[in-house]
């Protein structure tokens, strides 16, 4: 089983905002596996039970808001008995270029919110991630301003290519594991033009 777990927050007033974009991506996802994303209140998510290439396979968004996702994803790990190696997640990067990927097999949460409540919760850093960059500018004001903000219109046509891009990334995860999925997805690694 693999589960593959989009960070954001819910409710109208983020939908579309940087700091959903792992939300994003977990959409796009289940419109192509045509499946829908449905709440359970148990975990704390929406989420869909499908499969890929005969393997079972969960799309998540954990409802618990970005700061606090690892206890909805600490419980929908335990109610599908996986481990944390068996989980994709994705999330935003104000360090990244605009629409860049990276993949990592674990690591430090990078100064990412939902990333530290992960981390804390699981009580663990080895655990696959996609981190989607949205480019901070020098902010003038709030880091937290920028990334609840919407993508302008000339952004919004980088972050759609890098959402395909982040779905081939899933795919290619998914059929291959983490490390052979990072040499073709990682900037310089000849994948991810």
């Amino acid at each position: 089983m693999k589960l593959v777990i989009g960070l954001g927050n819910p409710g109208p007033a983020y939908k579309n905002t940087r700091h959903n974009l792992g939300f994003m991506v977990i959409d796009a996802l289940s419109k192509d596996f045509a499946v829908r994303l449905k709440s359970e209140t148990k975990t704390n998510t929406l989420k869909a039970n499908t499969d890929f290439r005969g393997k079972a396979l969960v799309l998540c968004k954990p409802l618990s808001y970005m700061n606090l996702s690892g206890s909805a994803v600490l419980k929908l790990l335990r109610e599908n008995g996986a481990r944390p190696q068996d989980i994709l997640v994705i999330c935003d990067d104000v360090n990244l270029e605009l629409g860049r990927l990276k993949l990592k097999a674990g690591g430090s949460a990078g100064g990412h919110n939902g990333l530290v409540s992960l981390i804390a919760s699981l009580k663990t850093e080895a655990f696959p991630r996609m981190r989607i960059g949205i480019a901070a500018p020098e902010v003038k004001g709030k880091l937290s301003d920028y990334v609840l903000s919407r993508f302008s219109r000339g952004e919004q046509t980088v972050i759609r290519r890098a959402i395909e891009q982040a779905k081939k990334a899933v795919l290619c995860w998914l059929e291959n594991g983490i490390n052979l999925a990072m040499d073709r997805i990682n900037p310089g690694s000849g994948g991810a033009d």
